[in-house]
């Protein structure tokens, strides 16, 4: 059996138009002459090729890493949501109902990413879901609108203000009251992920659950507060805020009321559902924990059962790469940094948290520094590839799969110097997993899962440029070395993600599980 190392430069994709491209800009000796000399093509990373609604809806590494890992296409994200909504099976839910039941009596509260970014969130789920509370006799509805400005452009925050305000105003009346009772940026409250910073979660919780922070007496009044207070931040970096009448906070959590979370991406999301679920909770101290019913959209974690109500059922992911790969004996190994830990393993194998088997899989995670990433691109790239060429020398693997997540984590900064300076720390990587590969007659592929530091500009609606901070359309690469064998890729224009399992599959000497998108291969 041959031995292959999948490489996944995580938000590093070929721009379409060269405007803000990080990528191109960087030097990069190494990814310049694989793609030059290399077997390579380009691969569809974003809308129905990952199972989202359209090709107008950018992929993420969620969905990304769930292609990459099944070698099929499933309904995912807001497409998965929106399906729910149109049946209206969503609101058949047992949780829809519990929420339902509990705002009749109480208040009924939504927390979310307020955008229409469709990777964590879409602000029409929110909107459908207030207008049928209204329907079926909630009377109080508080919204906890945390700020994106990282799927969409980076200071576009009262766009949605404005309009999730003027929603609440056609609704309120006839004994409905809906209005906005806290928030802050996505980056400091409420949405980490992998437990790398808890203390942006108990920020959130104190903001939403106990209304304790700084009062304004709209979102409004507190976005261009901040922003006059601090010169060029941007949306996801706002502080949190919370919305006040005569000196108290109006939403404020109560016994007896009911919570949902709307963001349907899970990784964001796990943290804040554990401190509402979770008896036993060492993190950090919650205060009063208010007895409300508690809803996500989505299952967050399938097999942790992360949370434990939810309106949306997940896609049921079968016939993934590691699976197949365990029931043919061969030894995986997969490995990243925190910030995409979970990418490589959970989403990797299907939205599952353990193994298939523990004897032949093997998972390692490289702590994150807890810094923003402009202040040290090259984030833990070189430690990821000192672990990597431990274990090629070894020899004991088959199957090795690694997610370097500098042109996606440095991307969401907007700091095009920074992403250049991750780019190029990132290239040396390649250049010495090259050679080790070399010496040990490994099979390297480089891959992406969606693009990010390609298209760190773009042009606003009066015609200036402005930083962009979220994810690109445009194609990812997909490149094939191999010193001791040539290889041909079948010209296509019709690859995506999802055909990476069969292709890599065919390069370890295996046969291809059928129901998998096809090869690459001649």
């Amino acid at each position: 059996m041959n031995k292959v190392l999948l490489i996944v430069m995580d938000g590093v994709g070929f721009s379409k138009t060269g405007i803000g491209d990080a990528v191109t800009a960087a030097n990069t000796p190494t990814l310049d002459k694989l793609l030059k000399e290399c077997p390579n093509t380009r691969l569809k990373a974003h809308g129905t090729a990952v199972g989202l609604p359209s090709d107008d809806d950018m992929g993420n590494s969620e969905v990304g890493h769930n292609a990459l890992g099944c070698g099929q296409v499933y309904s995912q994200g807001a497409k998965l949501v929106n399906e729910s909504i149109e049946t209206g099976k969503i609101y058949g839910s047992d949780a829809w109902k519990k929420a339902v039941e509990n705002g009749r009596h109480g208040a009924l509260h939504f927390i979310g990413l307020l955008s229409d970014g469709n990777v964590h969130s879409n602000i029409s789920h929110l909107f459908s879901m207030i207008e049928r509370a209204k329907q079926e006799g909630v009377k109080e509805v508080r919204v906890h609108a945390l700020l994106d400005g990282r799927d969409v452009p980076a200071t576009s925050a009262l766009t949605y203000i404005d309009a999730l305000e003027n929603k609440l105003s056609e609704l309120n009346g006839d004994g409905f009251h809906a209005c906005i009772a806290s928030g802050g940026g996505r980056m400091k409250i409420t949405m980490d992920r992998y437990k790398a910073d808890w203390s942006m979660v108990e920020r959130g919780w104190n903001t939403h659950v106990h209304g304790q922070g700084r009062q304004f007496a709209s979102a409004k009044e507190a976005i261009e507060t901040y922003r006059a207070e601090i010169p060029g931040v941007i949306d996801q970096d706002l502080p949190a805020f919370v919305i006040a009448a005569d000196g108290e906070p109006v939403g404020k959590m109560n016994d007896g009321d009911a919570v949902i979370l709307y963001n349907f991406r899970g990784d964001r999301a796990i943290e804040i559902s554990m401190a509402f679920d979770d008896d036993d909770f060492p993190y950090f101290d919650r205060g009063r924990r208010p007895a409300v019913s508690y809803a996500g959209m989505l299952e967050y974690d399938g097999d942790l059962k992360i949370p434990k109500n939810y309106l949306v059922a997940p896609p049921e992911i079968k016939h993934t790469l590691s699976e197949y790969l365990v029931k043919a004996g061969v030894n995986q190994y997969a490995i990243s940094e925190t910030q995409k830990y979970g990418h490589v393993t959970y989403f990797w194998n299907g939205n599952r948290s353990g193994k298939f088997s523990d004897e032949l899989e093997t998972f390692v995670e490289i702590p994150s520094d807890k810094v923003s990433f402009d202040e040290r691109p090259w984030m833990k790239c070189a430690e990821i590839t000192d672990e990597l060429i431990k274990v090629i020398k070894e020899g004991k693997f088959d199957f090795m799969r690694c997610n370097f997540p500098n042109g996606d984590m440095v991307g969401h900064t907007g700091n095009f110097d920074a992403v250049v300076c991750g780019m190029e720390a990132l290239d040396l990587c390649l250049a010495r997993l090259k050679a080790v590969c070399d010496e040990c007659g490994v099979i390297m592929c480089v891959t992406a899962d969606h693009g990010n530091a390609d298209e760190m500009l773009e042009m606003n609606k009066k015609g200036k440029l402005q930083v962009r901070t979220a994810h690109s359309l445009n194609p990812v690469p997909f490149i094939i070395y191999d010193k001791n064998t040539v290889h041909e890729i079948e010209p296509a224009d019709d690859y995506g993600l999802s055909n990476v399992a069969a292709t890599v599959t065919e390069l370890l000497g295996l046969t291809p599980d059928p129901v998998w998108q096809r090869s690459m291969l001649k």
